[in-house]
């Protein structure tokens, strides 16, 4: 018997050329290096340029995973853009990359869980190969962070940044071996919307008909992530048929240093074994996983056949986990 498998066969990642560190925002903002680094382990954030958009950061990311993936837009048939700063609130971010790289043909369209829009557009796209509905997809998570947020509010300024990471997924026929097969092996999506108000943005053009800027209460969403990311670590593995102790490499969303180190010591993995690249960009929301999984992979950290654990918390509240064997 013979499974049907989404298959990663590139990545790529972007960062916008300006890089803001903490001495730069201790000129403007009422912190330091050391308040910020103690508490969140960022030392660092690329905020986007003046007219650099989310599309423009996002179609960087496509275009190097496309090289990586030695394949032509041409061989594409979906993209699924994972976005809380998209371009403009209509057409889908997605549809201005698909423009842009000249794709006119099968469908592309953008999914927002914010943190956790990686994982959920990873997983959606990942549903529509399984069906077979696409041969290959191209998913990105692509944030403008630095658009939304109070500039004068160092609880929060502070934590995010601007980046874009994209994969291409490919349909590939496996054994149905979870202990062997590559690519997406299971996924697991939560959602809990009673939070709202510890994450959240205070415009829209339903209620405020303004952007907003963004508002959190931090202490009860590292309290909330911890347990959430766990648990979200522990299904997925379960569904595949595997355990915690048999993945290679955590690809954690890069939100604050402290989450990521005590959803690891829940976990029961060592600290070796999580990717970390929260110190060179910070919080860039549904980017982060895919810029820090591009990191992986770009250093020969992350080689084929390892099992790899994707994991994510957001605003809404929403979280969830895929596990795929690069």
């Amino acid at each position: 018997m013979t499974l049907r498998r989404s298959v990663a066969v590139g990545c790529g990642a972007y960062l916008p050329e300006r890089c803001l560190t903490n001495h730069d925002l201790a000129q403007c903002v009422d912190t330091s290096d050391d308040w910020i680094v103690e508490r969140t382990g960022i030392r660092q954030r690329h905020i986007a340029a003046e007219g650099e958009l989310t599309s423009d950061l996002g179609l960087a990311a496509a275009r190097r995973a496309l090289d990586h993936a030695g394949l032509a837009i041409d061989a594409i048939d979906l993209i699924v853009v994972a976005t809380a700063t998209p371009d403009e609130t209509f057409p889908a971010t997605a549809t201005r990359i698909q423009a842009a790289l000249g794709m006119t043909h099968g469908a592309a369209f953008d999914v927002q869980a914010v943190c956790s829009g990686f994982i959920y557009a990873l997983t959606t796209a990942d549903a529509f190969i399984q069906a077979g509905k696409a041969e290959r997809a191209l998913v990105i998570g692509a944030e403008t962070f630095s658009r939304i947020l109070d500039w004068q509010d160092r609880a929060t300024c502070v934590l995010f940044g601007d980046g874009a990471g994209a994969v291409v997924l490919e349909a590939r026929e496996q054994t149905g071996d979870a202990g062997r097969d590559r690519g997406i092996l299971a996924s697991h999506l939560r959602s809990d919307g009673r939070h709202h108000d510890l994450l959240y943005v205070d415009g829209g053009p339903s209620s405020t008909k303004t952007v907003g800027h963004l508002r959190m209460k931090g202490r009860e969403v590292f309290r909330h992530a911890v347990v959430n990311l766990t648990e979200a670590v522990e299904k997925t593995a379960d569904r595949a048929g595997l355990s915690v102790a048999d993945i290679d490499w955590v690809v954690p969303h890069q939100a604050n240093k402290r989450i990521l180190d005590g959803t690891a010591k829940k976990l029961g993995i060592a600290p070796d074994k999580v990717v970390t690249t929260v110190d060179r960009h910070a919080n860039t929301s549904a980017a982060s996983v895919p810029l820090a999984l591009a990191t992986a992979v770009g250093d020969g950290r992350i080689q084929s056949g390892d099992l790899v654990m994707l994991e994510a918390m957001g605003g809404g509240f929403t979280w969830g986990a895929c596990l795929l064997r690069w």
